[in-house]
Protein backbone atom coordinates (compact mmCIF):
# COMPACT_ATOMS: atom_id res chain seq x y z
CA UNK A 1 0.00 0.00 0.00
CA UNK A 2 1.37 3.02 -1.19
CA UNK A 3 1.85 5.95 1.29
CA UNK A 4 0.08 9.41 -0.11
CA UNK A 5 2.03 12.21 -0.89
CA UNK A 6 2.92 14.74 2.23
CA UNK A 7 1.33 17.41 0.13
CA UNK A 8 -2.11 17.96 -1.89
CA UNK A 9 -1.21 17.88 -5.58
CA UNK A 10 -4.60 20.37 -5.58
CA UNK A 11 -2.43 22.85 -4.56
CA UNK A 12 -0.30 22.65 -7.79
CA UNK A 13 -3.33 22.61 -9.92
CA UNK A 14 -4.97 25.84 -8.59
CA UNK A 15 -1.30 27.28 -9.48
CA UNK A 16 -0.58 26.29 -12.87
CA UNK A 17 -1.13 29.15 -14.68
CA UNK A 18 0.12 31.54 -12.73
CA UNK A 19 3.45 29.11 -11.83
CA UNK A 20 3.61 28.62 -15.68
CA UNK A 21 3.76 32.08 -16.44
CA UNK A 22 6.26 32.73 -13.45
CA UNK A 23 8.59 29.66 -14.72
CA UNK A 24 8.84 30.94 -18.60
CA UNK A 25 9.36 34.63 -16.97
CA UNK A 26 11.85 33.01 -14.85
CA UNK A 27 14.12 31.04 -17.93
CA UNK A 28 13.48 34.51 -19.88
CA UNK A 29 15.59 35.91 -17.52
CA UNK A 30 17.86 33.56 -16.92
CA UNK A 31 18.32 33.14 -20.92
CA UNK A 32 19.47 36.79 -20.68
CA UNK A 33 21.74 36.41 -17.98
CA UNK A 34 23.70 33.67 -19.92
CA UNK A 35 23.49 35.78 -23.39
CA UNK A 36 24.72 38.52 -21.12
CA UNK A 37 27.77 36.63 -19.65
CA UNK A 38 28.64 34.96 -23.16
CA UNK A 39 28.80 38.67 -24.51
CA UNK A 40 30.82 39.24 -22.24
CA UNK A 41 32.92 36.56 -22.25
CA UNK A 42 33.14 36.82 -26.08
CA UNK A 43 33.81 40.53 -25.98
CA UNK A 44 37.12 39.68 -23.10
CA UNK A 45 38.19 37.00 -25.46
CA UNK A 46 38.21 39.21 -28.63
CA UNK A 47 40.08 41.45 -26.41
CA UNK A 48 42.88 39.09 -25.40
CA UNK A 49 43.29 38.34 -29.08
CA UNK A 50 44.04 41.38 -30.58
CA UNK A 51 46.82 41.72 -27.72
CA UNK A 52 48.08 38.38 -27.94
CA UNK A 53 48.57 39.28 -32.14
CA UNK A 54 49.97 42.63 -31.73
CA UNK A 55 52.47 40.86 -28.99
CA UNK A 56 53.09 37.99 -31.95
CA UNK A 57 53.82 40.67 -34.61
CA UNK A 58 56.01 42.96 -31.99
CA UNK A 59 58.21 39.26 -31.02
CA UNK A 60 58.48 38.20 -34.95
CA UNK A 61 59.18 41.99 -35.33
CA UNK A 62 62.33 41.65 -32.87
CA UNK A 63 63.49 37.78 -33.69
CA UNK A 64 63.52 38.87 -37.37
CA UNK A 65 66.20 41.94 -36.37
CA UNK A 66 68.15 39.23 -34.31
CA UNK A 67 68.80 37.10 -36.72
CA UNK A 68 70.01 39.53 -38.90
CA UNK A 69 72.19 41.07 -36.16
CA UNK A 70 73.69 37.47 -35.38
CA UNK A 71 74.11 36.83 -39.15
CA UNK A 72 75.89 40.13 -39.34
CA UNK A 73 78.40 39.02 -36.47
CA UNK A 74 78.70 35.49 -38.00
CA UNK A 75 79.91 37.42 -41.34
CA UNK A 76 82.19 39.71 -39.30
CA UNK A 77 83.77 37.83 -36.79
CA UNK A 78 86.72 35.54 -37.38
CA UNK A 79 86.60 31.80 -36.94
CA UNK A 80 89.22 31.90 -33.87
CA UNK A 81 86.44 34.37 -32.12
CA UNK A 82 83.23 31.80 -33.42
CA UNK A 83 85.03 28.98 -31.87
CA UNK A 84 85.87 30.61 -28.97
CA UNK A 85 82.14 31.77 -28.73
CA UNK A 86 80.67 28.93 -29.15
CA UNK A 87 82.84 26.89 -26.60
CA UNK A 88 81.54 28.93 -23.75
CA UNK A 89 77.85 27.86 -25.03
CA UNK A 90 75.82 25.41 -23.00
CA UNK A 91 75.95 22.25 -25.09
CA UNK A 92 71.76 22.64 -25.19
CA UNK A 93 71.94 26.24 -26.28
CA UNK A 94 74.73 24.57 -29.75
CA UNK A 95 72.52 21.20 -30.03
CA UNK A 96 68.73 22.14 -28.52
CA UNK A 97 67.50 18.99 -30.47
CA UNK A 98 69.39 16.33 -28.42
CA UNK A 99 67.50 17.38 -24.98
CA UNK A 100 65.32 14.71 -23.53
CA UNK A 101 61.48 14.16 -25.41
CA UNK A 102 59.95 14.96 -22.03
CA UNK A 103 61.49 17.98 -21.55
CA UNK A 104 59.63 21.72 -22.84
CA UNK A 105 61.15 25.01 -23.20
CA UNK A 106 59.57 26.97 -19.79
CA UNK A 107 56.48 28.60 -20.55
CA UNK A 108 56.38 32.16 -20.42
CA UNK A 109 52.89 33.80 -19.33
CA UNK A 110 52.56 37.73 -20.41
CA UNK A 111 50.23 38.50 -17.07
CA UNK A 112 47.24 39.25 -19.70
CA UNK A 113 43.39 37.98 -18.32
CA UNK A 114 41.28 36.90 -20.20
CA UNK A 115 38.33 38.67 -18.62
Amino acid sequence: MAAPPPYSPSLFRRRDCASGASVVAIDNKIEQAMDLVKNHLMYAVREEVEVLKEQIKELLEKNSQLERENSLLKTLASPEQLEKFQSRLPSEVLHPQEQSPGAAPPAQHSGGSAV
